[in-house]
């Protein structure tokens, strides 16, 4: 065998290894996120008091699934997320990767390698390992999501402010949705954008 392409594939297993035990544990958890965004308030141009700016983000919510589990002056929203089968076929396919490079590995350093009684030992079964890791995201996948929603007003009342913690995914798909901006950034349209 080559000097260099064992030792490429065993750096390339080295690196990858972490991540994918990573990828697997991560995988049934929400990345949790505080974002702040604005929108033009009540006396903004085309705005909405802070009752109208409260209940779209209730809609919003509830054609999400979200249910108020508290609501003062911060409003809890908890919801489901169910698992997801294209995150299923992602988890195996990235293990399989991995067991297949580590397979190769072993392969190439216990290359005759023979049991008594069995003889040579085929490393590439260890890819049959890699359903392991649908299964443990299968059997944890649903999760409790909660988001929780601040609202504030400048003393004009020109500028709401939504201070939203809640799952990453999520915050990303709200304010697209509801066409905020975060709070410091300036929204510059796309070309493709009319």
């Amino acid at each position: 065998y080559s000097k260099a392409s064992y030792y490429t594939v065993l750096g390339l297993f080295v690196l990858s290894a972490p991540g994918i035990w990573s990828q697997i544990k991560r995988s049934t958890s929400a990345k949790i996120k505080r974002k702040t965004f604005v929108s033009p308030g009540e006396n903004g141009n085309g705005g909405m008091n802070l009752r109208q700016q409260a209940g779209e983000i209730m809609a919003y919510m509830k054609a999400n699934n979200y249910e108020v589990v508290s609501a003062g002056e911060t409003i809890t929203f908890r919801g489901i997320v169910q698992r997801s089968t294209s995150q299923l076929l992602f988890l195996v396919t990235c293990t399989a990767f991995g067991m297949a490079s580590l397979a190769l590995v072993l392969d190439i350093v216990f290359k005759g390698l023979t049991i008594p009684f069995i003889g040579g030992i085929n490393w590439y079964y260890l890819v049959l390992l890699s359903p392991i890791a649908g299964a443990y995201y299968w059997s944890s996948g649903d999760r409790i999501d909660d988001c929780e929603v601040k609202l504030v007003t400048n003393d004009e009342e020109t500028e709401n402010e939504m201070t939203i913690q809640g799952n990453d995914d999520e915050l990303e798909r709200m304010w697209r949705t509801l066409g905020w901006q975060e709070k410091g950034m300036i929204k510059v349209e796309g070309i493709l954008e009319s």
